[in-house]
Order: C-alpha cells, then structure tokens, then sequence
C-alpha cells in the first residue's frame, strides 16, 4: 500500500486500491499471500520488471502530474505485461500529457502525436494512421516489427 501511496502520501486505501486497478496492477497484487501490505524489498526485487513498471504507473496516477516523460516504457517486458501496461498507459493517457520514448511501436500507437526522430532530427511527425499512410520510416519500422511479431 505505501509503496504506490508513495506517489502522493496523503492519499487514501480506497484511491491507491482505485491507481492500482486503473493501471492494471491490482490482480496481480491481490495473489500476493499479503496483498497490498507485501513487503517488496529494496528496489522491488520481489516483482517483475512489469510488475515494477504497473506500480510506478500506480504512483504517477495518484502523484497526477501536469507532464510525464517516460523513456523505454516497455522494453524489457513480456509480451502479456506489455498489454497490461498499454492499457494502463491508455488510462493514464486520457488525462495526462506524456512523452514517451519507445522503439517497441505498441506503446504509441495510440498517441495523439508521434515524431519520428533519426539522428537527433525530427523526420515525420503524425498520428499512428497518418504515418502509416505516409508509408516513410515509420510505416517501415512498424512493417518490420509487426512482421517479427507474427514470426516470432
């Protein structure tokens, strides 16, 4: 419980509990032998990377910051927890501004804007659909992603 309250201290149960479930993360803390009270060690070492990610999100929903800026959200995740986060992501989405950096193109896909970026240089700017349309750098990227995906 104080572990996401840490997002903002004076919160209540009923809103961490409300975060925890809005990102995702509340069925996997209720299989916890000690729910929302289990103790998760120093740095989280008892959950998963995206069990970690789902309760950072947790925080930022309770903290409710003007702007969040989150950087390779989803890279070292299974796929199962990268669904869980996108929804999470979406939730959050509705009423925050973000900049998310990603190469996993699933994570954006939803955004209002997307720029492409190459070399420290903006190359395409557009929705998802815009710059699949465009059939440019994303539209190449998201091919071979989408390709691996269906491969793999």
């Amino acid at each position: 419980m104080d572990n996401i309250r840490y997002g903002r201290l004076d919160a209540t149960d009923q809103e961490v509990i409300e975060a925890a479930k809005t990102v995702q993360a509340h069925s996997f803390i209720c299989r916890f032998k000690d729910g929302y009270q289990t103790e998760v060690n120093e740095r989280g070492t008892r959950l998963s990377t995206g069990q970690r990610q789902l309760i950072s999100f947790a925080r930022a929903l309770l903290a409710d910051p003007k702007i969040l800026i989150l950087d390779e959200a989803t890279s070292s995740i299974d796929t199962e927890t990268e669904l869980a986060l996108q929804i999470g992501l979406e939730r959050l989405i509705e009423v925050h501004t973000f900049f998310i950096i990603a190469h996993r193109l699933p994570t954006i896909q939803n955004a209002t804007r997307i720029l492409v970026i190459e070399k420290g240089r903006i190359i395409e700017d557009g929705s998802h659909d815009e710059l699949i349309y465009k059939k440019g750098y994303y539209w190449k990227l998201y091919n071979s992603q989408h390709a691996s995906v269906e491969l793999g």
